[in-house]
């Protein structure tokens, strides 16, 4: 039997393949960010120090038996018992790599014991506080992140559908990073803490590649209207809802 190829979603667009791409974890790793500095800029704990935990390890809990729980292996962070915490992102309207729902799937269909949630302009994901940095480092690393146009903001996150600043930057109300020297610095973490150093996050996408890495539909890049397979898609999911929401016999 022929193998067969996920689609994950419509489209031949550059935007529905980018889409398509997100949430296959196909993704071009663009830069490094180290444990300590992802630490930092998270600022649940201090780098080096160990993981606060909610309960004893699993293998200590004596737990009774459970054939669900045999099947399914915990992630590191349950069997460490470690605590939640969360990863907050704003993405900008102009032309970001991604988008909060595409965050969301991104996470959902690619990580276990990930508790993503969706806003209207900001993307959450809860886990173990070890397994929520696993997955935060791939998004932050990954094309599906320009440090000039996407951030880490857990609190006080409005201000990405505005204009950009002069330099081409995501405004950010409570001044979390900045361009310095070329390169996006962030010398806060996403609640705007000061930190003990300023973070070099890399170099922010110019115009041109972030209009070919962008997940959004723009009528001054890739205008919706120009993808008929996602167009149909769409309609089709609307005509569905509505006639169920009828319930028709």
């Amino acid at each position: 039997m022929a193998e067969i190829e996920k689609q994950y979603h419509p489209g031949k667009t550059s935007v529905a393949k980018n889409r398509s791409k997100h949430m296959s974890n196909d993704l071009e790793k663009l830069r490094e960010i180290s444990d300590e500095d992802l630490t930092l800029i998270l600022g649940h704990r201090s780098p080096g120090s160990d993981y606060p935990s909610t309960h004893p390890p699993l293998e200590e809990m004596g737990e009774p038996e459970c054939s669900i729980r045999e099947i399914v292996e915990p992630t590191e962070g349950a069997k460490a018992g470690d605590r939640i915490r969360y990863a907050q992102w704003v993405d900008s309207m102009y032309n970001a790599p991604a988008t909060p729902y595409f965050r969301t799937y991104h996470a959902a269909i690619n990580f276990r014991a990930v508790d993503p949630g969706t806003l209207s302009g900001r993307q959450l994901v809860e886990a173990r506080e070890r397994d929520m940095e696993k997955m935060t480092k791939v998004q932050l690393e990954t094309e599906m992140t320009c440090p000039g146009l996407a951030g880490l903001r857990g609190a006080t996150v409005h201000g990405h559908s505005l204009r950009l600043q002069e330099d081409g930057v995501m405004f950010d109300m409570l001044d979390r990073r900045r361009l310095e020297n070329g390169t996006i610095v962030m010398d806060k973490d996403q609640q705007a803490r000061p930190i003990d150093k300023k973070v070099d996050l890399g170099k922010p996408m110019s115009e041109d590649e972030a209009a070919k890495r962008t997940t959004i539909y723009r009528a001054d890049n890739v205008p919706f209207r120009d993808d008929d397979e996602v167009v149909e898609w769409v309609h089709r999911i609307w005509e569905q809802r509505t006639e169920y929401g009828f319930q028709p016999k």
